[in-house]
């Protein structure tokens, strides 16, 4: 048996495998993809026998692949998530990789049909390393925009319709709306953290603190005081 790519297929692409002289078989995406999870399993298996670590793609398809495979031999629902808390351990991954991992979910073909397996914590861990991606706070309170020319400014919203006013939107440029001394916030943004926002209710004014938008030199910081 040899391998073809049939552009004609389809999808226009895809894996056909024809005996010499016979008809090729068409394989759907469904199939497709059931190839290509059991080639990355069969590359984790082989790197684990050599007593390489798995990362996080490694050791999802090795459990995938597992899991479809007791499905496929007839065990019941709750046996096939028994199988795939089994597959790894904490010490045949790399570090993290627990943590990455809290749940796999598959659809699997049992005998009596197709059905959703959902395997919670697959792979064990102590809960002592960090996973990757993980924030690790300072110790201490980490003071913003520290050294940055700062001022406070009365902004009123005249409007029917409350208005959000984001971190970073330089405050001459803000809703028609909202009334402030646009000349005194020429190149200022509000003092809040990045990715935030404030929200100005309609009829209401609100005193804020506002910082400049962009570290300034000596002579700048003197000339906007």
């Amino acid at each position: 048996m040899s391998l073809r790519v049939n552009a004609g297929s389809p999808t226009g692409r895809g894996l056909i495998p024809h005996a010499e002289g016979g008809a090729a078989v068409h394989l759907t995406p469904r199939e497709r993809e059931r190839l290509e999870l059991f080639t990355v399993a069969e590359l984790a298996r082989r790197r684990r026998a050599r007593g390489r670590r798995l990362n996080a793609p490694e050791a999802i398809a090795l459990i995938c692949d597992e899991v479809l495979e007791a499905a496929w031999d007839g065990l019941s629902l709750d046996e096939v998530i028994e199988v795939g808390r089994k597959v790894l351990t904490e010490a045949e991954v790399m570090p993290g990789v627990p943590d990455m991992i809290p749940q796999i979910q598959v659809e699997a073909l049992f005998p009596s049909g197709t059905s959703l397996v959902a395997v919670e914590q697959p792979i064990a861990s102590a809960g002592d390393v960090t996973a990757p991606g993980a924030v690790r706070s300072a110790a201490e309170p980490v003071e913003i925009n520290a050294g940055r020319p700062r001022t406070r400014l009365s902004i009123r919203n005249t409007g029917d319709r409350t208005v959000y006013l984001s971190s970073h939107y330089p405050l001459a440029e803000v809703n028609a709306a909202l009334e402030l001394d646009r000349r005194a916030a020429d190149g200022m943004r509000l003092d809040i953290p990045a990715g935030t926002a404030l929200a100005f209710e309609p009829g209401t004014e609100r005193e804020v603190e506002v910082i400049a938008a962009r570290h300034m030199t000596g002579d700048a910081q003197e000339a906007h005081a």
